[in-house]
């Protein structure tokens, strides 16, 4: 039996809020004095485009993969409208669900790349909330 409507809008605001909590807690961590996490602040900025892209792909119910891959996400919603061309900018933050949570994958993530990463999640949530509106 297909969702309701209603089931479909509680699943994409479990979605969107998911994808802001991990957006305030980047933004949070950057405010740390000492002991910076920065691949941890790559991460949860991933984590939100991530959570906002599949937020939209529920809404408009398209199946998607699971997958981190946020270029794999972003085919899957072009192909519903088009998008700006800033959207396309999310893709950057793939390698941060991987490489910033295993010991060995791993490479150094710099201030300016956690507040660049911070700046694309903005970005992507900011599309996605206006195609959703």
């Amino acid at each position: 039996m297909p969702a309701t409507d209603n089931e479909i809008r509680h699943k994409v605001e479990q979605w969107l809020q998911y994808g802001d909590e991990d957006l305030l807690l980047a933004k949070h961590g950057m405010t740390l004095k000492s002991r910076v996490p920065y691949r941890l602040i790559a991460y949860h900025a991933q984590q939100c485009a991530e959570k906002h892209l599949k937020a939209y792909l529920v809404l408009s119910r398209l199946d998607f993969p699971y997958t981190h891959n946020l270029g794999r996400l972003i085919e899957l919603a072009q192909n519903t409208r088009g998008w700006p061309e800033a959207l396309l900018e999310a893709e950057e933050l793939t390698p941060y669900a991987i490489t910033t949570r295993y010991p060995g994958e791993d490479e150094p993530v710099t201030a300016d790349e956690a507040q660049r990463a911070i700046d694309i999640a903005e970005q992507t949530r900011q599309i996605i909330r206006d195609a959703i509106k």
